[in-house]
């Protein structure tokens, strides 16, 4: 068994801990989100149930897993979590998360879910981690908004309804490790990534929902980059896909190891996939490609170290 971590140095890099995982079985789950939240969180109760049968100790659910995605449909669905905890009635789904995750014993990534905020008046698109106990961990509010115009094939403006988060979110899974968690659009920015990496995470977690034009592009190939930029394991999970929905998501929801190789991948329709992510792996693709100790700081920025962070 690998050690609970292990320490890296070198001349231009200042010392740094870096937590590696005992082996952990990782679940992506989607569900495929319809108009009825009631159904969709019934719905994702029982994908989570049967993933936590088969063994998984951390699960993941898609973006916007409780809800349709779009801009037109954010104010709608949208939740209050502020104060925390909220009412059951300000938020359902934090208390079914919540609830599930206790129920499991497990590490649940409630994907995202649309949030409003009343002291600003703002919406944000949300994730929620919450621990075996059923107690929250973590909040990530996405980061960059996904406002995109590929003429003839998509155009979508996130930013017409939500507001961006502020901080890299970094959040410690005894006896694992350290994970970092984003949505969707911030895959696109390695820089969230190498922060993360660069503070010890081992595996980087996007629920998203690329559509049927940016994931044929892109889904896998950003996935297996911020693998190998970091050599960490990333884990995305997407919404199945639903043609009769406004908006197409990809599928295709996947895992990819320390050494960019794919180890799981879902289809288009709903799909629960395992993986079993053992830190041995980052140890060996760390000893054969050491970037860890070859950066060269007298030449460039270490950006992990002004970054805003909450851990």
């Amino acid at each position: 068994m690998f050690p609970p971590w292990c320490h890296f140095q070198s001349p231009t890099e200042p010392p740094r801990q870096s937590t590696y995982p005992d082996p952990q079985r990782l679940t992506p789950p989607p569900p495929k989100p319809g108009a009825d939240k009631t159904h969709n969180l019934a719905r994702a109760r029982t994908r989570v149930l049967e993933a936590s049968r088969a063994g998984a100790s951390l699960i993941v659910l898609p973006e916007c897993f409780n809800s349709p995605y779009g801009s037109q449909y954010f104010p709608t669905y949208a939740e209050t979590l502020l104060p925390s905890p909220p009412t059951e009635s300000q938020s359902p789904t934090f208390h079914a998360l919540s609830a599930l995750a206790s129920e499991t014993k497990t590490y649940l990534l409630g994907g995202s879910i649309p949030e409003y905020v009343p002291s600003t008046q703002k919406y944000h698109n949300t994730s929620l981690l919450f621990g075996p106990a059923g107690e929250l961990m973590a909040t990530h509010r996405k980061v960059h908004m996904f406002d995109i115009d590929i003429p003839g094939k998509i155009t979508f403006k996130e930013s017409e309804v939500l507001s961006p988060g502020d901080k890299v979110t970094l959040v410690d899974l005894p006896p694992y490790g350290k994970i970092a968690v984003a949505i969707c659009y911030d895959i696109r920015f390695p820089e969230l990534a190498t922060i993360a990496a660069r503070r010890g995470a081992f595996l980087l977690l996007y629920p998203g929902a690329f559509n049927l034009t940016t994931g044929a592009l892109h889904w896998s190939l950003q996935a297996r980059a911020r693998a190998m930029d970091n050599q960490v394991y990333v884990g995305l999970c997407s919404p199945a896909r639903d043609m009769e929905a406004s908006y197409n998501a990809w599928g295709h929801s996947m895992v990819v190891d320390p050494n960019a190789g794919v180890m799981v991948e879902a289809g288009e329709g709903e799909e629960i996939v395992y993986a079993e992510l053992k830190g041995e792996m980052i140890e060996e693709t760390r000893k054969g490609i050491p970037i860890y100790t070859q950066r060269r700081f007298d030449v460039y920025q270490d950006i992990s170290k002004d970054a805003r962070i909450e851990e």
